[in-house]
């Protein structure tokens, strides 16, 4: 016996010792979380140096939706384009601005200062990694204004980065097509394209069964203001923080919808990777503002 495990120990001496390094490129997983530290140096180069950050918020999604939907559908928006097109996903960021909600149980609303730092020092420190292309994905209704102006911010001072916010658009055939998967005419919030999209890929957290618990119709309060835009003008209107009718998912509607969206941003990536026309005008801009 003695003999025989002296025997085995020599052979051990002569087998291949796998490393970090040596794991297959085909299993680098794109979620960031989920790469070792060597993993990442080689992701970093697989994905052309691109990241994507899915962005939402925690807030109230009617009865029947969990806190964190926005971000959660980003995510698998994010997850099925890096499925086609290799690019690193950056983990849930939930620092958005929702202010609107405050009055909603489990809303949390970060402060403008902290929610502007943290955005940019997380593309600064995905910079700093290697990541030169950044792609915001945005899950969240909310963030419709700020994110437009947090790239226009960009060209504030020179970095040797970019930003690029996806901006996905409905083909007349996907709309034509989600018009006759729908029952429902409002779905502004937590309705029926949000909740048929999250059910497809996560049922476990959807309840549809109590979206009817609450009423996601039009209050249609401050309609006559004229000329005006107020902060108070969704609270006016849906004042639960709903709008629309959860109650009937389709997995098929949500599926169409996802699909879409990530076959859209797979187009993007390839774009970021393929292209330089985005880095060659940065530094030419860059260049003449320090003249």
């Amino acid at each position: 016996m003695k003999k025989l495990v002296t025997i085995l120990l020599v052979m051990t001496l002569f087998l291949p010792v796998m490393t970090a390094q040596d794991v297959p490129e085909k299993e680098l997983p794109a979620k960031m979380e989920e790469l070792t530290a060597p993993q990442f140096s080689r992701a970093v180069e697989k994905s052309a140096k691109t990241c994507i950050i899915p962005l939402g918020v925690l807030e109230k999604h009617g009865p029947h939706l969990p806190l964190g939907t926005d971000v959660m559908v980003a995510r698998e928006i994010a997850r099925r384009a890096a499925d086609t097109e290799y690019t690193i996903i950056f983990p849930y960021f939930y620092f958005g601005q929702i202010f609107e909600a405050k009055h909603q149980p489990g809303t949390l609303a970060y402060s403008n200062d902290l929610i502007w730092d943290v955005l940019q020092e997380t593309c600064d420190e995905l910079a700093r990694n290697g990541i030169e292309k950044i792609i915001l994905v945005n899950g969240h209704g909310g963030n419709n204004d700020l994110l437009p102006y947090f790239c226009q911010s960009q060209l504030a001072e020179a970095k040797d980065y970019s930003v690029v916010l996806f901006q996905p658009q409905t083909s007349s055939e996907v709309q034509e097509k989600a018009e006759e998967l729908r029952h429902t005419d409002i779905d502004m919030h937590a309705g029926e394209d949000e909740t048929s999209m999250l059910h497809s890929f996560n049922p476990g957290v959807v309840h549809p069964e109590v979206a009817d618990s609450e009423t996601g119709e039009d209050h249609e309060r401050l309609t006559d203001l004229p000329y005006g835009y107020t902060g108070i003008w969704w609270y006016g209107r849906f004042p639960q923080h709903y709008a629309g009718d959860g109650s009937q998912p389709s997995d098929e509607l949500g599926d169409l919808l996802l699909n879409h969206r990530a076959e859209q941003l797979v187009e993007l990536i390839r774009y970021l990777k393929e292209d330089t026309s985005i880095e060659e005008l940065q530094q030419e801009f860059f260049d003449r503002t320090e003249q």
